[in-house]
Order: structure tokens, then sequence, then C-alpha cells
């Protein structure tokens, strides 16, 4: 699972155990299972694309979609083919209400999810916002994308910077959100405590710096690894995680003299022992909505370094782990790595984690319901 599908599992898990009814759904058979904390939280699988292709309008405009409108109109994929899903899955509803009763909330989680049924719209739904989505263009299709996704629907943000880049696209895009609110992922602690106890036999026993993210360019591990052969340290550098950039990142290393000092650890099911047994964890993302492995590492007991980038990096490292921010270039990372590694392994507090505790999100969805008592989500 990547970063989005665990924060999807830690917050399934926060409802069942706050005493809601809980409901886990995908779109697609997940290729890691999906596997919540909490026993009473029930998985479904919805094959979204499969049903749509079952429908002889489905499967013309998938084949349109695909073959001429996408080409035309690059990654318009979502905008054809989302709106007849949106009333597919508002049929899967109809059916799981029959079963289990009125769904009180029904949380979307990023934009990959809600562009595939955009045409759905409820007044229980929430669609969270999981990074930033604005880059400046404003052109025709910008504005046609946005008011798919955007308008008339209650948005959530995962950061306040994530909130303010949605508030500069309406002004640039033309759109009007339903609401728009800030709730922050949750961070199980106890799971992740007892989670990074396990044992792998791939964790290297010599010292090493670890980075935990998908290998795509957002999470430039390329200005990383420039950084790390900048510094020189002795200890190893390890990247866990997989993606269209290894090959790519493999070349880099070597090309910088330090493909041997450097560990491809490919997807790790459990990436919390790494994060456990690692002296420093590294970001050095172009731009993060929240930055979720940032205060997991913290939960491992683990020192933190990051590059200063777009989102809500500062919303986690403010306060005594301000000093974790470093400016986003190679001479600087390089410093912070130095530091970050003669400072040794400081006591983490707790307090730091405190406003991303898993009762403390769920709260604040209920809020945004309207309502407090125990039901289903």
């Amino acid at each position: 699972m990547g970063g989005m599908e665990r924060v999807a599992v830690n917050l399934a898990d926060a409802f069942a155990e706050a005493g809601h009814e809980s409901h886990l759904l995908t779109f697609r058979q997940a290729g890691t299972p999906l596997t919540p904390e909490h026993s009473e939280v029930r998985l479904h699988t919805f094959p979204l694309h499969w049903v749509q292709r079952l429908t002889l309008v489905g499967a013309v405009i998938e084949a349109l979609a695909r073959w001429i409108l996408n080409p035309l109109i690059r990654r318009s994929y979502f905008v054809w083919t989302g709106y007849l899903c949106g009333y597919l899955f508002k049929a899967w509803l109809w059916w799981f209400e029959r079963r289990h009763g009125r769904v009180d909330r029904i949380i979307f989680r990023g934009v990959g999810t809600f562009e595939q049924v955009w045409g759905f719209r409820d007044e229980r739904a929430r669609h969270v916002l999981e990074n930033i989505v604005y880059r400046g263009r404003q052109d025709w299709k910008g504005k046609l994308f946005a008011r798919c996704l955007y308008q008339g629907k209650h948005l959530v943000a995962v950061s306040r910077g994530v909130a303010e880049n949605l508030e500069e696209a309406q002004r640039a895009l033309g759109f009007t959100p339903a609401s728009l609110s800030v709730i922050v992922n949750p961070c199980p602690l106890e799971s992740i405590r007892r989670l990074m106890q396990e044992t792998n036999p791939e964790i290297p026993d010599a010292p090493y710096i670890v980075n935990v993210a998908r290998l795509v360019p957002a999470k430039d591990q390329a200005l990383l690894l420039r950084a790390y052969a900048i510094a020189a340290p002795e200890e190893l550098l390890v990247l866990v995680g997989d993606g269209q950039e290894r090959k790519r990142l493999e070349a880099l290393a070597e090309e910088l003299g330090i493909r041997d000092k450097v560990i491809f650890a490919g997807q790790q099911a459990n990436p919390y022992p790494w994060m456990r047994q690692a002296r420093l964890f590294v970001l050095s993302s172009r731009f993060e909505g929240m930055g979720i492995v940032l205060f997991e590492a913290l939960a491992c007991g683990t020192p933190v370094l990051s590059v200063d980038c777009p989102g809500g990096i500062r919303e986690i490292l403010k306060g005594p782990l301000e000093s974790a921010l470093v400016p986003h270039d190679a001479e600087s990372l390089a410093e912070g790595i130095r530091a970050g590694l003669q400072r040794g392994k400081p006591p983490i507090d707790d307090a730091w984690l405190a406003d991303f505790l898993p009762q403390k999100v769920v709260e604040r969805f209920l809020e945004e319901a309207g309502s407090r008592p125990p039901s289903q989500a």
C-alpha cells in the first residue's frame, strides 16, 4: 500500500475504534490486500470499471474516451467515464444500504478516487484532497476538470497548505465548492509501534538513512541522491518504495559513484521496521499534501529531515521540529543530513503528534456530519 491507502485503512480503523460501523470500499482488488487493524471494519470491493464495461453505453463511452477523446484532450479520460460511473456507484450504494442501513458519511480519499465517480453527488459525501491540486494552469481544460471534480462538493483538505492551494484554484478556475474544511490525516501510534517491532531479514545491519515514498518525480529522490553524494556520510542510503523512476534513479546513483552505498528496497508491506532502525528519515519531495511519513517516522522514534516544500510539511515540523526543515536544494539538504546524523536520536515527544490522533480526526468528521452519536461511515 502507498501512503493514501494506508491513511484510508487508518481512518476506517479509527471510526471502528470510536464505536461506529465502518466500511472500507475499493473500486478494484488491491495488489497488496488492505488489512485493517480493527476486526470490525468490513471490506468491500466494487469492480467499477468491469461493471461499466458490462453496460453497452459504458463500453462505448470507454472506447471513445480511450482511443479518441483522451488523445485529443490529454488527461480527459475521467471526464467522459466518470459521469456514468458516478451513477453506477449510486446504484451500488442503493444496493449496499438495503443490506446495511443508511450511511451517514461517505468519504472519498484522493483526486484519483473521485475522478472515477465524479458524477456522483450526495450531501453526505466528503472529498478528501491529499495533495495540492493547482499549479498555475488557467486554460479552459483546467476549468473543465475543476468544475467536474470540485463544483458544489464538500471538500476536505488534509492541511492548511492544501486548503490555501485550493482557494487559489477557486479564484483562478472559477468553481465554488459546497464547503471547504481542514481535517488532518490520522496517526495511529499504537498500531505503528506494534508493527515497527516486526523483524525483516532484508533490513541492513549497518547504519543507514531512509526514505519511504513512491519512486516518482514528485518525491524527488534524485535530489536526495545528489545531496547524499555531497554529504558523503558513512551510513548507507535506503530507498523504500517502487515506481516509474527506479531505473533512472539507479542510473543516477551509478553516475554519482554511490551505487554500492544505495539500497533500493522496493515496496514493503510494513515500512515501519525500516523507519525504526534508521538513524535518520529524509523527505525530499517537491510538494506534500500532509507528509504522513514524517509523523510515522517520528512515531517510530526516528529523527526526521525534510526539504521545505508546498503543502502541509510545516504543520508537522513546527515548534521544536522546525529545525528539521532545510531549503529545497542539494547543498542545503546535504548539510541537513550531516547535522541530523551528528545529533543522533533525540527523545521523541508524543505531544508533537497530538493533533493527528485518530480519535481527534474522527471527531472532526463527525462535526462535519453535524452528529456525534455512533453511526455508520
